[in-house]
């Protein structure tokens, strides 16, 4: 079986122009550049999702559900059950696939988004083709296994206003997502989004007109091992508003999540590393269990 190329290679094939950070493709993070989504969308999308967080509250209010699985969710934290941290956030998230939902205001936001996110998923399923073939399979391999022409897509942003006191508050704490991979464009204001790497916390700069990849547990479980997703975390600043938009995508809900077989051989001495579960099943328990990489440690075999 061929060996995994760098994220940094194998998302050549997105375009010749890529911005490649020192590290190993195995820890799950890469930027992309010339990616062919105009700059004009993106910072469309950004003004799209400014103009509903300055809706006022009674506005807002009408997406606060408390079902995990809403189509719009509205909210101001990240895990309910963790209450020992203080977070400093607003956030929307919608399910954009496979059926499109959207905020009745600002009246403009279902256009930008649909176009958005369909760019989004052609951007992720090209990456996945590239992965696929770095892992010695057809480029098909895990589009196929994972179902993702049935694929669930959020999108999602997050907005961090500037904090009094940032030392007692997180963005967002240490996790790993739930995805397979997850697209993340910041806006350009001092850097919060940190990933580890090499035992630090690594600030990742936000850079005009690029995207910054991220691997998730599902990638992890699919690879079986391989691939690893990544430990990331948002810490605050007490300067200025920073805004990030996030698109991931996974499996269908009800689809059973496992190590692809063409990457388990008991005689080659490679046993799956994760047991089976749906992936319902494993986004719920993240929800309940979310600290650093506590839900892929319990898949483990």
């Amino acid at each position: 079986m061929a060996c995994p190329a760098p994220l940094g290679l194998i998302a050549g094939r997105l375009a010749e122009g890529l911005v490649t950070l020192p590290h190993t493709s195995y820890e799950g993070w890469q930027r992309i550049v010339n990616h062919g989504l105009v700059m004009k969308l993106q910072t469309a999308m950004m003004d799209a999702f400014d103009g509903f967080f300055d809706l006022t509250i009674e506005e807002k209010q009408h997406y606060m559900g408390q079902e995990l699985f809403e189509p719009i969710r509205y909210g101001t934290s990240f895990n309910e059950a963790a209450v020992d941290v203080r977070y400093w956030r607003d956030y929307l998230r919608i399910i954009a696939h496979p059926v499109f939902s959207y905020p009745a205001k600002p009246l403009n936001f279902r256009k930008i988004s649909e176009e958005y996110t369909r760019n989004m998923r052609d951007i992720s399923i090209e990456l996945l083709r590239a992965i696929s073939e770095s892992l010695g399979l057809p480029e098909a391999t895990m589009e196929e296994a994972l179902q993702l022409k049935s694929c669930i897509q959020l999108l999602i942003s997050n907005l961090y206003p500037p904090c009094p006191q940032p030392e007692l508050a997180l963005g967002l704490p240490p996790h790993s997502d739930s995805s397979i991979l997850t697209i993340v464009m910041q806006s350009n204001t001092k850097a919060c989004l940190q990933v580890q790497h090499g035992g630090k916390w690594v600030p990742v700069e936000a850079i005009s007109n690029s995207f910054f990849v991220i691997l998730g547990d599902i990638m992890e479980i699919a690879s079986n091992g391989t691939y690893k997703s990544l430990l990331h975390r948002v810490v605050l600043n007490n300067e200025s508003t920073r805004m990030s938009i996030v698109s991931t995508i996974g499996p269908p809900l009800e689809a059973l999540v496992s190590p692809l077989p063409q990457l388990v051989d008991s005689i080659q001495n490679r046993p799956a590393l994760f047991r089976e579960t749906t992936y319902k099943e494993y986004v719920q328990l993240q929800k309940q269990n979310q600290e650093e990489k506590s839900v892929l440690n319990l898949m483990k075999l």
